[in-house]
């Protein structure tokens, strides 16, 4: 039971860590920090300027990788340490939400390393941007949903679990 308070309480560091843009010790990347990240490098853009776009291409890029490197860290702690908390059942919903967030993620890496981009009008150009924005929007908000989810879920578990001692 100890051993699982303390899992919990990881987690929940964890997450705060995220909501905090703290990093974590060693080479480990926050969620948060990276999205942090993604978010600068979103709201750094010039709309419809080709120069711009591929000039902030390549920090967008870094970003995306940055996020989803933190990322998979980040759930191949959870999907190893908190089965035993969870159950079969939750924890398939939370890899669900993990693999749904990847999907995204490569989705949007995907649409910024297009590298289709001379010759394109400006309409065409503020329509790509407007689908990586978008998209990273979409990261922004599966990301921050599924912190909010997974750490309501933790936190009744370690009351009960306190209880319980």
């Amino acid at each position: 039971m100890v051993d699982n308070l303390k899992l919990i309480k990881t987690v929940i560091d964890q997450h705060k860590a995220i909501r905090e843009h703290i990093s974590r010790v060693g080479d480990s990347v926050t969620d948060r920090e990276a999205l942090a990240t993604l978010e600068k490098a979103r709201t750094d853009w010039t709309p419809g300027r080709f120069e711009a776009l591929s000039e902030k291409r390549s920090g967008l890029q870094q970003a995306m990788s940055f996020l989803d490197d933190g990322l998979k860290k980040h759930f191949a702690f959870e999907e190893k340490a908190l089965p035993r908390l969870l159950g079969d059942l939750l924890m398939r919903a939370l890899e669900l939400q993990h693999r749904e967030i990847r999907r995204e993620i490569d989705e949007a890496k995907s649409i910024v390393a297009d590298n289709q981009m001379e010759g394109l009008s400006r309409e065409e150009l503020l329509a790509r941007e407007s689908r990586i924005q978008q998209r990273i929007g979409v990261i922004l908000q599966l990301v921050e949903e599924h912190t909010t989810k997974e750490e309501l879920v933790l936190e009744m578990i370690q009351k009960a679990l306190e209880e319980k001692a």
